[in-house]
């Protein structure tokens, strides 16, 4: 990525991730976090609805449609529209990790324009983690894994406790999610986003 800054390199002490025995397989769909995410949510109508599988190490593969809705330009996708797949990709790493983080620092760089009704094909890997920071990398490609580079970023997360969410969400949809009877669903509304 050009001009990464200093913040998104990891220190000289980071370690490499270690996928966490419990993760999804490979190939493996990781579902929603939660439905009302604008990024990953059923519930959302105008949505990404971008959908995510589990890849080798700590890895995803992700994609989503750009439809009307996400045009920025006439009949392309809008930059944040983009960014924000970029970081609903990366932020669903670390369910392979089972650790609840948050978008501490992204960093995009646009390499091309992405047409509506064109399919974004995203690639991410956390590359490494530094006590509660975790780093990774993601590349979004237009119409599947070998199309051209659109999109690309470098990210850090910061570990939380789920009071983090408790604290700062609205308190009616953090309660209802804390007493949801599924526990994985449970545990997943509350991995991903500050």
């Amino acid at each position: 990525m050009s001009g990464t800054s200093p913040g998104l390199q990891p220190p000289a002490d980071a370690v490499k991730p270690v996928r966490h025995p419990d993760a999804p397989a490979p190939g493996e769909p990781l579902g929603a976090h939660y439905g009302q995410c604008f990024g990953c949510g059923g519930e959302q109508p105008h949505g990404l609805h971008l959908e995510a599988r589990a890849g080798e190490g700590v890895s995803i593969t992700a994609e989503f449609t750009v439809r009307p809705a996400h045009q920025g330009a006439p009949g392309l996708a809008h930059g944040g529209v983009l960014a924000t797949a970029l970081d609903e990709t990366l932020g669903s790493l670390n369910w392979l990790l089972r650790t609840i983080a948050v978008t501490g620092r992204l960093e995009t760089d646009f390499l091309r324009p992405v047409p509506v009704d064109t399919t974004l094909y995203l690639e991410a890997e956390v590359t490494a983690v530094a006590g509660r920071k975790i780093y990774s990398t993601a590349t979004g490609r237009i119409g599947g894994p070998d199309g051209p580079v659109a999109v690309r970023a470098n990210a850090l997360f910061i570990e939380v406790k789920v009071e983090h969410f408790v604290n700062h969400g609205r308190e009616e949809e953090i309660r209802a999610a804390m007493d949801d009877p599924d526990q994985l669903r449970r545990a997943r509304a509350f991995e991903v986003n500050p």
